[in-house]
């Protein structure tokens, strides 16, 4: 099975992206990357950088989305890890076959139009996993 190449982010669901921006600019001395809305997932991302690590502020879009039931469930805070691989399709096959369970049976596109895939926290210890790649 391949390994990951690295830790691509970690996503933190917030309800205004706006509101904790100073938190991770001024308290923590993060750098700000910008803002990208992904409709398709009903989301605004903040992307902040503290040297090798980046951060996905995650703010719903609509009320109905997967982050704003995340967010009413458990509230503000960690959401998931995101790890960079090579050919997410045949990673995405290789666990399968191994029994893990899949949010995602086959790559979306996310962020930096990056292709991505949920693993299910009942096969990751609790933990949202997502796989990204990205794009050349």
């Amino acid at each position: 099975m391949q390994a990951v190449r690295a830790l691509n982010h970690v996503g933190i669901a917030v309800r205004s992206i706006d509101e904790q921006r100073p938190y991770y600019e001024n308290t923590l001395g993060a750098e700000f990357e910008g803002l990208e809305e992904v409709a398709n997932q009903q989301v605004r991302v903040g992307f902040f950088r503290i040297n090798d690590v980046r951060l996905e502020l995650l703010e719903p879009t609509d009320p109905s989305s997967p982050v704003a039931k995340f967010l009413e469930k458990r509230g503000e805070g960690l959401h998931h890890l995101a790890f960079t691989v090579e050919n997410i399709q045949d990673r995405i096959a290789e666990l399968q076959a191994s029994g893990v369970r899949m949010i995602d049976e086959s790559p979306r596109t996310g962020a930096h139009q990056m292709k991505i895939a949920f693993l299910h926290p009942k096969s990751t210890a609790g933990v949202l996993t997502e796989l990204c790649e990205p794009v050349d």
